[in-house]
């Protein structure tokens, strides 16, 4: 690549850590908000859960709307709303305040990540665009990753309003590095908005919308209660635990490397084993019990690297199958991640209230399986120019 192209991927990589920092950011402080609004740690979660609706709605609405206009100008606009929420949030005295503030910037959340994958594909040849958007995802797993632990310390070490500053400071910084590094990206030939959402007369959109949907859902329907399964299942100590999260969260970019790679050599491949590695990875989880320690800690960090290139499969199989209208596809594919992870979330909760904890796995299982059998139906479209939306490069060339 060259330096201009790597420069580029790293400020958009940044600005999507800075947004998903925001996003995440907050689950490390819950019970600070629930304390210093003086309400209980359910209340406090709708800061975290109104903000993954808003994503999941805005998706496939909001980049679509801005897709015919000047790239650049529209994450400056998306990064500046994210500034000026978080700054107001470190003032707010009213929890409904503190709400809207964070609800507004999750319906912008969808515009700047989409036009970070679309434009990070259109920068390079389309044989390198699983590259390229692997290291927009990298930004996506340190965003998950990195925030929460930073943000707790904040609020622990100081207040709750510090940690806000600290969202917002990072989503300044990121306007600041747009306004100077980012080169102008205008769309060269816009795609009027009814062609965009003709893609979804096509039934493999359709085939890959359910697929990410379950491919989402068997991971993060599982991890979502794998503090609780190793805390009362596996009886780690919470140090231990809080170490092996790390662990997964940072093989997570990891992996996200991994996929970007996978997918450039063999994209079929790695699509249709990934399901596979899941289930193979979850029947172990189930058969052992969560009892042998070092099985577990091998698991985990399997899982974590499978985690990391699942969200490269997720964005792949939606930008495959609609490379001609890559915003719109990108929106839908960040609502189809949203609703995998709440319904994974919910099925892995139906086996958990109906037969136990120790069968968490099962949703896992069941969405995994059912994506095994749908990939094999999704096949990409035979020029297959992953993300290209004919923008303009610095010198006025299209790529």
């Amino acid at each position: 690549m060259k330096r201009q192209q790597q420069l580029l991927l790293l400020l958009l990589a940044f600005g999507v850590f800075s947004i998903l920092n925001t996003e995440m950011g907050i689950i490390g402080i819950l019970p600070m908000a629930a304390e210093m609004y003086q309400v209980n740690i359910v209340q406090a979660g709708l800061l975290v859960s109104l903000f993954a609706l808003g994503v999941a709605i805005a998706g496939p609405t909001m980049p679509l709307l801005f897709s015919r206009f000047n790239r650049k100008r529209v994450m400056l606009l998306v990064l500046g709303v994210f500034t000026f929420c978080n700054a107001l949030a470190v003032f707010a005295s009213d929890f409904q305040l503190l709400l809207v503030l964070r609800v507004v910037p999750a319906f912008f959340h969808p515009v700047y990540c989409a036009l970070a994958f679309s434009v990070a594909a259109a920068s390079v040849v389309p044989e390198d665009a699983p590259r390229a958007v692997a290291r927009i995802n990298m930004g996506v797993a340190a965003g998950m990753v990195i925030g929460v632990p930073i943000s707790n310390v904040l609020a622990a070490t100081f207040d709750f309003s510090v940690a806000m500053a600290f969202f917002a400071g990072v989503t300044g910084l990121m306007f600041l590095l747009t306004m100077a590094f980012v080169p102008d990206l205008p769309v060269a030939q816009p795609m009027r908005y009814g062609a965009q959402l003709s893609v979804l007369k096509r039934p493999p959109v359709w085939l890959s919308i359910v697929a990410v949907i379950c491919l989402n859902g068997s991971i993060f329907g599982v991890y979502n209660y794998l503090a609780d399964y190793l805390q009362q299942i596996a009886a780690l100590p919470g140090q231990f635990i809080a170490a092996l999260l790390l662990v997964y969260g940072l093989l997570n970019i990891y992996g996200s490397y991994l996929g970007g790679n996978f997918l450039a050599k063999r994209p079929r491949a790695t699509v249709r084993l990934f399901p596979l590695c899941t289930i193979v990875l979850y029947g172990l989880l189930f058969v052992s019990g969560g009892q042998l320690l070092p099985l577990l800690a091998a698991l985990i960090v399997a899982w974590g690297i499978l985690g990391g290139i699942n969200a490269n499969i997720n964005q792949y199989l939606l930008a495959c199958v609609a490379s001609d209208a890559p915003d719109f596809s990108n929106g839908l594919f960040l609502t189809a991640a949203n609703l995998g992870c709440m319904a994974g979330t919910m099925l892995s909760g139906f086996f958990i209230r109906s037969l136990g904890l120790p069968y968490v796995v099962c949703g896992g299982l069941v969405m995994a399986t059912t994506a095994l059998l749908l990939t094999k139906f999704v096949h990409c479209q035979a020029d297959e120019r992953i993300g290209d939306e004919h923008l303009l490069l610095p010198d006025g060339t299209d790529r």
